[in-house]
Formats: C-alpha cells, sequence, structure tokens
C-alpha cells in the first residue's frame, strides 16, 4: 500500500520516512502521506504562482465612456475630471492586459494620476468609485501620517497592507488594486534646496513612495508597525498598482501665474480676484517645473504622468449632491428613516441652507453629511419610540436650529393631522 514499507509510513512526495525532525500528515481514508517538508515547498511554489502578475482580459475593463457614464451616477460635476481619469484608468489596466503581448519591444509605463483640488471636492469619492467599478482592492492613506523607515510614525509600506486587508489578504488581487494617498500636498519640501538636515515626514516620505509606485518587490510586515529581523514578511509586487495621489496645493495657482506672468502671457489679474473658472484654467497649465517649486520632488513629479485640476464646488453643486446621485445623503436619510415608518422630506430652502453651512465652514462636500447628521440627530432618537406612520417636512428653520426642536410633538402633530 502507498505510503507503508516494511509497516514505516514513508512521504508520498519524497520518499523518506517520518522521523523527528519529520511529521506525516494523512489523506483520509487513502493511506497516503505527506511530509512537512513537502508542504513547506508546495506553499513555496504557490506563493510564487500567487505574486505573479495576470494579465486582465480588456473585455473584463470598461471603455472611457463607460467609466465616465458610471462616475456620473456617484459625483456631481468635475466633469474634465472624470473624463481624465477614465481614460488614465483604462490605458493602466490596458497596459496590465498587454503582458499577453508577445511583443515585448515596448514597455508601456503606468499613468498615475496627481489630483489637485480643495478639500471636499471630491478627491477621494472619484478614486473609491472607480475601484468599485472595477471591482478591484481599493485603499486609502494619508500622506502625512506616514514617515520614513525607522522613525517614529507609519512605514510607507504600511499603505501596501491597507491593499492586501482590502483584497482580504489576496496578494493576486492586491497586485491589481488601486491606491489613494491624500494630504500629499503637506509632504513638500519647504524649499528647492536639498536640506542638510533629514526631513522624515516630508522628502524622505516622498523617496519612499517614490519605490512602490515606480514599481518594486515590497516586504509588507503582517500586522504593520515597524519591521523587525526574523519577522515574517508579507511580499507583494507593486507594478501593476495605481496610483492616485491627491492633495488641495495651497498656493500653487501663485506659482503659476507667476511664471505665467514672467513669460508676459499674464492673465491680467489678480488671484484673489479670478473666477473659479479661470483658477480651474490656472491649475491645468500646471507643469512640472511648477511642482518642483511648491516642494515635490522630480522623480515623484515624473512617475504621475497625469496631473487633474478639480474645481472648489459651489452652492448649486452642493444643492445637486445632496439630491443626485444614486447614494445621494438626502436618499440615505430617508431609506434610513422609512425603517421606522417616517417619510422625510427636504424643502428646497432646507437644502439651499445646508449648502450655504457648508460653503461656510469650507468643507465641501465632506462636510455635507455631518451637517444633516447633527440637524437630525433628536429625530434619529426620538422617532423609532413613536409608532405608527409618520411624516416630516425640513424645513430651513430646523436646518438653522436658531432654537431646539420637540420633535415629539412635531411628529405627534403630523400624525394628528
Amino acid at each position: 500500500m502507498r505510503g507503508f514499507r516494511n509497516d514505516t509510513q514513508y512521504c508520498s512526495f519524497c520518499g523518506k520516512p517520518a522521523g523527528e525532525d519529520r511529521s506525516l500528515v494523512e489523506a483520509p481514508g487513502h493511506n497516503i502521506f505527506i511530509c512537512d517538508k513537502c508542504v513547506a515547498v508546495c506553499q513555496s511554489i504557490l506563493d510564487q504562482k500567487q505574486k505573479a502578475p495576470t494579465p486582465i482580459e480588456m473585455s473584463e475593463v470598461p471603455s472611457p465612456r463607460e467609466f465616465k457614464e458610471y462616475l456620473d451616477q456617484y459625483v456631481i460635476g468635475q466633469d474634465y475630471a472624470k473624463k481624465a481619469l477614465s481614460v488614465a484608468v483604462y490605458n493602466h489596466y490596458k497596459r496590465m492586459s498587454s503582458v499577453q503581448n508577445a511583443n515585448t519591444d515596448v514597455k508601456i509605463e503606468k499613468s498615475n494620476v496627481l489630483l489637485i483640488g480643495p478639500t471636499g471636492s471630491g478627491k477621494t469619492l472619484l478614486a473609491r468609485t472607480l475601484a468599485e467599478k472595477l471591482k478591484v482592492p481599493f485603499a486609502i492613506a494619508d500622506a502625512t501620517t506616514l514617515t520614513e523607515a525607522g522613525y517614529v510614525g507609519e512605514d510607507v509600506e504600511n499603505v501596501l497592507l491597507k491593499l492586501i486587508n482590502a483584497a482580504d489578504g489576496n496578494i493576486q488581487a492586491a497586485q491589481r488594486g488601486i491606491i489613494f494617498i491624500d494630504e500629499i500636498d503637506k509632504i513638500g519640501r519647504k524649499s528647492e534646496n536639498t536640506s542638510i538636515t533629514r526631513d522624515v515626514s516630508g522628502e524622505g516620505v516622498q523617496q519612499a513612495l517614490l519605490k512602490i509606485i515606480e514599481g518594486t518587490n515590497a516586504s509588507v510586515p503582517p500586522q504593520g508597525g515597524r519591521k523587525h529581523p526574523n519577522q515574517e514578511m508579507i511580499e507583494i509586487d507593486t507594478t501593476n498598482i495605481l496610483f492616485i495621489l491627491g492633495g488641495a496645493f495651497v498656493g500653487l495657482d501663485k506659482i503659476i501665474e507667476q511664471r505665467i506672468a514672467d513669460h508676459s502671457m499674464g492673465f491680467g489679474s489678480n488671484i484673489g480676484q479670478m473666477s473659479e473658472e479661470e483658477r480651474m484654467e490656472l491649475l491645468n497649465q500646471c507643469t512640472p517645473d511648477d511642482l518642483v517649486k511648491f516642494g515635490l520632488i522630480p522623480e515623484l513629479i515624473g512617475r504621475m504622468p497625469i496631473n487633474v485640476a478639480l474645481k472648489e464646488l459651489n452652492k448649486e453643486d452642493l444643492k445637486r449632491i445632496l439630491t443626485e446621485p444614486k447614494n445621494a445623503i438626502t436618499k440615505q436619510f430617508k431609506a434610513s428613516f422609512a425603517i421606522d415608518d417616517l417619510d422625510l422630506t427636504f424643502t428646497d430652502d432646507a437644502l439651499e441652507e445646508i449648502a450655504g453651512i457648508a460653503i461656510k465652514q469650507k468643507t465641501g462636500a465632506r462636510g455635507l453629511r455631518a451637517i444633516v447628521e447633527k440637524m437630525l440627530m433628536d429625530l434619529m432618537y426620538e422617532a423609532p419610540s413613536i409608532k405608527g406612520k409618520k411624516k416630516l417636512e425640513v424645513t430651513k428653520e430646523m436646518v438653522e436650529q436658531k432654537e431646539s426642536i420637540d420633535f415629539t410633538k412635531l411628529l405627534s402633530e403630523q400624525k394628528s393631522a
């Protein structure tokens, strides 16, 4: 019988007997054995296969137009940014599909993207929505929390661990995912001159990011944190991971205007007096030299071939964000209250006031949920305790909340009416 020789158990793979340094595992009901050494070899082979990049079938990747149409359902405005991102993502996955092409003379480089726009303009939402459309793992990191290896803070490689966790530990899936790194402008050098002292959260982080963005075999601690000698590492190839970097880049428009003015091609107006459309036109003329002057290192800029400016959202944009997208905030609250038999509606004046508060707070679309959540907190507390069908219309006065609202009384009056 296989696995036995003279009543001694042997590994059916390598043929070696069980002993103090070799344990055997039996296949249930078959009297076939495999030793721990052969299991380790098999695991190593499987790991190597998993690390290999998998070519993508272009039939599975939406066209740029389909990407844009999908983004339109969730992101209001920013048409140019949506178009540019759609093309960049399509080209990135087209590049990955070229692994199947026998002609390897021409190497297509990654189309990583730099998004320039104020807080709440939709940078994170654009990146997340693209990942959802592609059904690939997606991770978000804040550049301001990152430091060089060996310093207090979070290692740059931990960004990759977030992507691996988003892929539920599937390295192969993570290697074709998307990473969004926000606040990249906050780690710019303070000047164009290289500093003699260490810059652990600025240029040093840019250098560390450069390695993983351009493509490398990175070693990631499975539990995050710092690397230690003899620690087991997760190996991941970043060659086919798409990186989208974002930041507000406050003051970049002044750098661009100064350059244009120096070449006698000025806009003829002061930055502070520019309309949002003029400012957008200015930012879309951004060159690598402008970003170097701002504080990014040339090598990192070279790995971000696509720069896209996002406009600051106005009150009308914010009103549309509250109501139009598939997962609009007002639709989410209506669905949530419907579970408690409450029919919730918003007047146009209420939406106008909510958008106005977000403008004053300079939080953009990011602050809309917090404003509505705070306004409806007492209602969310009281509504489940009041049984039966209920209706409530949110008005401008409720949003202003100059006085606390007695929602119990208000809902009771609505029911009796």
